[in-house]
Order: structure tokens, then C-alpha cells, then sequence
């Protein structure tokens, strides 16, 4: 991904030292590339140039698409697939971020508290005290970087008002009606919470941060949810047994 993005910015460089901007909505569309591909540049130097960029974006596009396709077909024999399943019913939760997360956390329900997790992720504030005085700073980032940013960027989605697509419904087939009730739970307060920050003029980082906190928490509560058959764990998902 870091390598298409590169190339994206590569081009868009290239167009920006000819004052040259596309008018649509949506760049890295189906009509941007085509309108990429019938653009001439006034030298035939920059317009190879452009070709091959051209060439570069779609390689690593195509790239892209059988790594996810191959992702897609090892997950499913993966003995915790019943989770990352299960964890998809959550909002800004997708294949990608179920997988990133749950590939560095492993088995969630070895935290007793969602707290523990949260301060294993490097997502609590940092404290100074001295005396009576106790200070909080920026979070402590002690935990995987990556994963830390896969829930940051899942969390981006709660900017918008709470609601089930059309994606979110397909994704939430199948599973047992406690995790898809934890999983609305967690849309309706952090969507809430998410606009409450924004009112009290807090920075975005602030609380993108807050929420993706918060997001591992009702992760964990979701996985609490699933038991993983040491007969055939790729087909179990059941409710703990309380």
C-alpha cells in the first residue's frame, strides 16, 4: 500500500509542476485513470514519464488485488478466523484491521479487563504526578505501532451518524445476535462521543485517539463472545458460556 501511495503522490507531482488538476470528485477512480491515460503533456519526455507512472500505479494496483484475494483465502483456514469474523460486525472494522489487529494481539480473552488491552496498545494517557499534583499527557504509544494505527484509522469512520450499509449488514450475516447488539452499541456511543470531542473543539489526532481507545474495547467484548471448537475452530461461533 505504501508503495502504490508512493507512486500516486509521485504522479500528482509530476501534474502539480504543470498546473495541471483533475475537476472530478473522486481522484484514482474508474474516470480519473481514464482521464490520466488520455492526457498529453507538452514535452514527449514528460509524457513517457507519464506512461510509465501510469504503468507503475496500475501494476501495484493489480498488486494489491492478489494479496488481498490470497489474504481472503488463508484467513478462513486460520484457527481464529471465528474472531476476526466476529470482530467485522463493528464499524471501521473491516478484513484488513480484523486481521492486522488480531494477527498482533492474539487471543483477546487472556486480558481480564478491556483496560489492560488498552494500556498493551500504548492507547492510555501518560502521567506525570508529584505530590497531590497529577498531570496527564499524550498516550503512552508503548504497544504495536501497527496495530495502534489500524484502530486509528477505523476510527475515522464514526465521524459520520450512526447506521447499518448495506457492507456492515453483509458482514454481520451469520453472527449470533449478542455480538451484532455489542457491535450497534459501539456505533451509537462512539459516533456520539466522536461529535461531542469535535463540539468541545478538540483536536482531531485527540480524538480519533479516543476513539480507537474506545473501539478496542468493545473488540474485546465481541471476542469474549466467541469459542474457538478444538474440533473445527474455523466453523465455531457460539457465545461463551457465562
Amino acid at each position: 500500500m505504501r508503495d502504490l501511495n508512493n507512486g500516486k503522490h509521485q504522479l500528482k507531482a509530476l501534474l502539480l509542476r504543470n498546473n495541471i488538476t483533475y475537476s472530478g470528485k473522486a481522484n484514482w477512480s474508474l474516470k480519473h485513470l481514464r482521464w490520466l491515460t488520455e492526457m498529453i503533456l507538452p514535452h514527449p519526455a514528460q509524457q513517457i514519464v507519464l506512461q510509465e507512472m501510469i504503468q507503475i500505479i496500475n501494476e501495484r494496483m493489480n498488486r494489491l488485488q492478489r494479496l488481498d484475494n490470497e489474504l481472503v483465502h488463508y484467513v478462513k483456514q486460520w484457527r481464529y478466523y471465528p474472531v476476526i469474523k466476529a470482530v467485522q460486525a463493528m464499524r471501521g472494522v473491516r478484513l484488513l484491521v480484523a486481521v492486522g489487529v488480531i494477527a498482533v494481539l492474539g487471543d483477546l480473552t487472556r486480558f481480564d479487563h478491556p483496560r489492560k488491552l488498552m494500556s498493551y496498545l500504548g492507547l492510555v494517557p501518560s502521567e506525570h504526578s508529584s505530590g497531590p499534583k497529577r498531570r496527564l499527557g499524550s498516550i503512552m504509544k508503548c504497544g504495536n505501532t501497527r496495530a495502534r494505527r489500524l484502530l486509528v484509522e477505523g476510527a475515522h469512520s464514526y465521524r459520520f451518524t450512526a447506521n447499518i450499509s448495506t457492507d456492515l449488514q453483509k458482514r454481520q450475516e451469520g453472527l449470533i445476535k449478542e455480538i451484532v447488539d455489542i457491535a450497534w452499541q459501539a456505533q451509537l456511543r462512539l459516533c456520539r462521543r466522536y461529535h461531542r470531542l469535535m463540539k468541545r473543539s478538540k483536536h482531531i489526532n485527540v480524538v480519533v485517539t479516543a476513539i480507537a481507545r474506545e473501539m478496542i474495547a468493545f473488540i474485546w467484548s465481541i471476542a469474549r463472545e466467541v469459542v474457538l471448537s478444538p474440533v473445527d475452530p474455523k466453523l465455531m461461533i457460539v457465545r461463551r458460556a457465562k
